[in-house]
């Protein structure tokens, strides 16, 4: 009598392309040029003093109502970012495009969850949700967003990634670190709470998240590989990406 076997009892049986969690792969020649190009940039956004005020419990109620609200179109609308990408994730021939468009719907989710985060902690700062729902940066803190819906309407796949995934993700998680083991110093400051919830988004990205450039840079490289052009053009992104959050934090830093 045969007996039917199914993949789930099967234990010796392959494990499916498409289950398989993203492979990390050491960077080598175009790559590591490419990750050691952008340290620099990424270290002036993540050790900015702004950041390092926080850290150290000097930031004023006032200065962290005003960050948190200013910077909220940033996160609340990252997943619209990582959508726009998505949809140019249809040349599952080309290499790391399949790769790309999987990651990208299993990532989008979890940037949503983080969206009610960020509105936990605002709102257990003193910022309503009202005003986060209405919200129109200052200029210089609006370019940021207006540069990452263009470079992900109009830009290739690749370029999406490292400007966004890539980019972004890893100053904040960088940043976040530090923020997170000063918030302490804020326990008792009156209009500021700070408890679970409210730390849910720090928490996330200081202690989950930074995996996540890792793994945008692993797929610009199968996105790029032996493609000059391409890589350029993924390498200016990340770096307009990072200059643009850099002028972000700097104008947040002298408004308040």
């Amino acid at each position: 009598m045969n007996t039917l076997v199914t993949q789930a009892d099967d234990k010796s049986a392959v494990q499916p392309s498409y289950s398989k969690i993203l492979e990390l792969t050491p960077h080598k020649g175009w790559a590591a040029e490419f990750w050691q190009s952008l340290t620099p940039l990424k270290d002036q956004v993540a050790n900015h003093p702004f950041f390092q005020d926080i850290a150290d419990g000097k930031m004023t109620h006032e200065g962290f109502k005003y960050a948190l609200l200013n910077l909220y179109p940033l996160v609340g609308h990252f997943p619209s970012y990582m959508a726009l990408n998505l949809a140019k994730a249809i040349r599952f021939e080309q290499p790391g495009v399949l790769e790309a468009r999987n990651w990208l719907i299993r990532n989008i989710k979890t940037e949503e969850r983080h969206l009610f985060w960020y509105r936990d902690w605002a709102e257990g700062f003193g910022v309503p949700i009202s005003a986060l729902n209405h919200v129109t940066p200052p200029p210089a803190m609006n370019a940021v967003n207006h540069f990452l819906w263009n470079i992900n309407t109009y830009g290739t796949l690749a370029e999406g990634i490292a400007a966004t995934n890539l980019a972004i993700e890893w100053a904040t998680g960088d940043w976040t670190i530090k923020v997170f083991k000063g918030m302490q110093a804020y326990a008792n400051k009156a209009g500021m709470t700070i408890d679970t919830r409210t730390l849910a988004w720090l928490r996330a990205h200081a202690q989950y998240d930074d995996e996540h450039p890792h793994e945008a840079m692993e797929l610009v490289k199968r996105l790029c590989d032996h493609d000059p052009v391409q890589q350029e053009k993924a390498r200016h992104a990340a770096e307009q990406g990072l200059g643009y959050y850099h002028l972000a934090i700097d104008h947040c830093y002298g408004a308040i």
